[in-house]
């Protein structure tokens, strides 16, 4: 199996039956030398730099119905809110003296925020913190929404593809008002436009197989996404997969090793589900080839709210206010977080051009 993981290693891709092989259950020597290459490979591009995004959940309406989601369109039990512009520049305000460059405004499809509002939005934040990233994921919108919204001066895009194969897509989500074809569509449409696009799947999702799991690598290869988000499917009591099985930590580091070797440059955080499920979800993610976290700047009355999965991690060292705290358990796996916007490593030249700004890989310092 080393072997296989060496050609991974060397040359970004390898046969479906050796990514079966790979995702097979392994013995305890192939899954250290796995992730030790993965963290060769992160090093090698990223050094032992963490990058930290601020992560604002500012809606949690949806008109979506999706089956695993928590603030599904027809959940009547979820706590609705929006958060008004004033509150999320005053998130961005405390998150940049926390250290954040970086801002991801995270929220269901809701109507409320139109292109007009969210660009406004944009703007604001840009013109307080010029050298900060705006970050949106924000769902399926058309290319010129995203066009304008690109314009107004957000940076990234994440866009999660939830499962590259179409029958199970059409498991996870109602057919009539969701689109395998169109979801794949947004994400080439963000590429073409110029962000830095993020996309990724549910590890153990419903009805998830082997094969679904190859072809969502392969349009990992196919995309050449800046970011990917992958995490494992949690239940959430009031969805129609409330009684489904979860997914498991050990596959999803086993993932984020495998796509830190696929993708040699991409962004890859450890997520806030990875924690949740594991105590240690997030350190592990870090010593599998990870190199984002994503703390929760929203305030702290509507973090519960925003609920996707049920235990998320919304309180304490999740809290962006206990950055310090995070920092010293990053510190135990031998990394440390910087304060920088932490580009994807083949953006940060035009970044640099750009804005005639420090260079936000060179020009930072460990928090």
């Amino acid at each position: 199996m080393q072997a296989v993981i060496d050609k991974l290693e060397r040359t970004h891709n390898l046969s479906d039956d050796e990514f079966a092989a790979l995702l097979a259950p392994l013995s305890p020597d192939d899954e250290k030398y796995l992730s030790q290459r993965a963290c060769h490979v992160r090093e090698k591009n990223y050094g032992k730099d963490v990058y930290i995004r601020g992560l604002i959940e500012f809606t949690n309406y949806c008109r979506n119905n999706c089956y695993y989601c928590g603030i599904r369109r027809d959940n009547a039990h979820a706590q609705r809110y929006r958060l008004t512009a004033e509150q999320i520049l005053s998130c961005c305000h405390t998150g940049y003296q926390l250290g954040f460059r970086t801002f991801v405004l995270q929220g269901g499809e809701d109507a409320y925020f139109t292109d007009e509002r969210l660009c406004q939005l944009i703007q604001e934040i840009k013109r307080h913190h010029a050298d900060c990233a705006v970050t949106l994921s924000i769902g399926e919108r058309s290319k010129e929404s995203y066009q304008r919204l690109f314009a107004a001066g957000a940076d990234r895009y994440l866009l999660r593809h939830e499962t590259a194969d179409k029958a199970h897509y059409e498991q996870l989500h109602p057919p009539a008002e969701l689109s395998h074809s169109h979801r794949l569509q947004c994400l080439r449409d963000l590429k073409e436009i110029g962000y830095q696009v993020g996309c990724g799947m549910m590890v153990g999702s419903p009805g998830q197989t082997l094969n679904c799991l190859i072809k969502d690598l392969r349009l990992l290869q196919e995309l050449q996404p800046e970011m990917v988000g992958i995490g494992p499917f949690i239940p959430q009591h009031d969805t129609p997969f409330a009684q489904e099985a979860g997914g498991t930590a050990a596959m999803t580091v086993r993932l984020l090793s495998i796509i830190r070797l696929l993708l040699p440059h991409v962004l890859l955080p450890s997520t806030t589900a990875l924690g949740t499920i594991d105590p240690r979800g997030r350190e592990k993610g870090l010593l599998a080839g990870a190199n984002v976290l994503m703390p929760n700047l929203s305030p702290t009355e509507v973090r519960k709210k925003y609920a996707l999965y049920d235990h998320k991690i919304c309180t304490g060292e999740e809290a962006a206010e206990c950055v310090r705290c995070l920092a010293a358990r990053v510190e135990s796996t031998g990394y440390k977080i910087v304060v920088s916007r932490g580009d994807h490593i083949t953006k940060e030249g035009l970044y640099h051009a750009n804005q005639s700004h420090p260079n936000p890989r060179t020009d930072h310092k460990a928090i």
